[in-house]
């Protein structure tokens, strides 16, 4: 397939105002594009726009509330004229826990925002990406093909947000349109820092991964890993590289790493920590662009 050129597209990015999202909107504006950056609260969205200048539009939405997402679909349109490019990247986590430690109404919030926002983000966007030939991205995780002990919620989500990618693609071939996914591992995003700043139990289980899968990337770096993924209509980015074999082998090596880990003293001994209910009181952690969410 042909490269896409982002010039004078108009692209909409959810979770815009901090982190990968606001990376991504500089990116794509540096590109030729003009953007709506789309984060819940209006004032930070507006300001975020405000920062990045000329071409840059701040829209106030939840991405979970999908008659907001409509209507930022709209303001951008009437904004821009068009709607060539979706990102939908806005989510949150929860607080390391294990499943039955983890409060239900935490656990579905998570759910609600990171794969009913990317569904409605996309959907809200469909009729203009058909119109347009145009892209989407949806932003999901390692965790959408890797153990997900502790974020559980957070793994589930991503591994629902890159079935939903799989199907858009196939459902936007006749178009002429694509869609595609997007896969990070760890990024220094806000998010990212919190948890490791405020909980042991995220750092001692992220020292249980070799060198380079524990790699950080900057927000700059995973931008600039989704844009490519955009001009080249890619169905399926990992960034960092290292992750991609994982990615690939995940049938064949899946099921013999969660064996060893059940194996393991650590683990045992992490699952023990993180099997205590409300072990951090406090509320999910955001990614960019989402407020912390009870």
């Amino acid at each position: 397939m042909s490269r896409y050129d982002v010039r004078g597209k108009v692209a909409l990015v959810t979770g815009g105002t901090r982190g990968i999202g606001l990376a991504t909107a500089r990116t794509l504006q540096r590109r030729g594009a003009e953007v709506t950056i789309v984060g819940r609260s209006h004032e930070d969205t507006v300001a975020a726009a405000k920062h990045l200048g000329l071409g840059v539009h701040g829209v106030g939405a939840d991405v979970a509330d999908r008659e907001a997402m409509q209507r930022a679909v709209e303001a951008t349109v009437e904004r821009f004229g068009r709607l060539d490019i979706v990102v939908a990247n806005a989510g949150i986590t929860a607080r390391f826990a294990t499943i039955r430690a983890m409060r239900p109404e935490v656990f579905e919030n998570v759910v609600r925002v990171n794969l009913l926002g990317a569904y409605n983000t996309a959907y809200s966007a469909l009729p203009h990406i058909i119109e347009n030939r145009g892209h989407i991205s949806l932003v999901a995780s390692i965790y959408a093909f890797t153990q997900g002990v502790f974020v559980a919620p957070y793994a589930a989500s991503k591994a629902g947000v890159e079935q939903l990618g799989r199907a858009l693609r196939l459902e936007l071939s006749p178009h002429g349109a694509t869609a595609g996914v997007v896969c990070y591992g760890f990024v220094d995003t806000d998010m990212v820092r919190f948890e490791f700043d405020t909980d042991p139990l995220a750092v001692r289980g992220a020292n249980l991964l070799p060198w380079p899968l524990s790699r950080h990337l900057t927000p700059d770096q995973g931008a600039q890993a989704l844009v490519r993924g955009i001009e080249n209509r890619a169905a399926h980015v990992v960034a960092p590289q290292q992750w991609a074999v994982m990615s690939a082998l995940r049938g064949l090596v899946n099921p013999g790493i969660d064996y060893l880990l059940s194996k393991l003293p650590i683990v045992a001994d992490l699952i023990a920590q993180g099997d205590v209910p409300d072990r951090l009181p406090g509320p999910a952690v955001s990614a960019p662009g989402e407020r912390p969410t009870a």
